[in-house]
């Protein structure tokens, strides 16, 4: 049925798939309908077909992104990113989902686009870390690392990358990694993960002049760890525990 409706669509016989997709049928089939009526021009009929199809088999993704395509087409551009820029996107990261909205709207600031895709995970602010951080947005960066858990190792390499050009950046940037050590945070962690995060931190410090106040603040936050807990253990020696 797939391989009929795409010769159909490519011969350009419109009214034949909507004729052909009258009656019920899965999404992978009701697609070629919505494309078929975007070719014809009736691209706002197109939209609600393709709403109207949403459901429990129906992937609300693959909708989204079908529609945005075709309010792209129609110049709609500013409606095509209010309805679905931010929704319709199949990245498996969230930097990666970050450059493609940026890649596809480059009208909308870098900020803009970040306070938008944020809203749509509650919950999981810190993960757009990276993406903050690429943008040059340090500030909203630590601010989402500290709302909610963020690797541990994104942070610790991002105090490591940045510790001369930001160094009071890279300095909280590590100071964190160690806070989510601390609290239990992050995936298949080494005694050099821990080891690395702390000579990071410490060595960002360095570049202003803060190093044994930033070693007492990591000495605080560890000082909080549960009792067995790993990281203290690790970092007993650096800190004097």
């Amino acid at each position: 049925m797939a391989a009929c409706l795409s010769s159909l669509y490519r011969a350009q016989r419109y009214d034949e798939i909507i004729s052909l997709l009258r009656i019920d049928a899965f999404w992978p089939y009701n697609r070629w309908a919505v494309k078929a009526l975007a070719a014809m021009g009736k691209k706002s009929e197109a939209i609600r077909y393709a709403e109207s199809c949403r459901g429990q088999w129906t992937p609300d993704g693959d909708v989204d992104e079908l529609c945005e395509e075709i309010l792209l087409s129609a110049g709609l551009i500013g409606e095509a990113y209010s309805r679905y820029g931010v929704r319709a996107r199949g990245e498996h990261t969230y930097l990666a989902t970050f450059r493609a909205v940026a890649r596809k709207y480059p009208h909308k600031t870098a900020r803009e686009i970040l306070v938008d895709l944020v809203k749509t995970t509650p919950g999981d602010e810190g993960k757009w870390f990276a993406a903050a951080k690429e943008a040059g947005l340090y500030e909203e960066a630590l601010a989402l690392a500290s709302r909610t858990p963020t690797d541990p190792k994104t942070l610790s390499r991002a105090a490591r990358d940045l510790a001369e050009k930001q160094p009071d950046f890279a300095t909280s940037a590590g100071l964190l990694a160690i806070h989510w050590l601390v609290h239990g945070y992050g995936y298949e962690i080494t005694g050099a993960d821990v080891l690395g995060a702390y000579y990071d931190t410490i060595r960002a410090a360095g570049q202003t002049g803060r190093g044994d106040e930033i070693r007492e603040r990591i000495k605080k936050i560890v000082g909080g760890e549960r009792v067995g807990g790993s990281v203290s253990k690790i970092l007993a020696r650096e800190l004097g525990l």
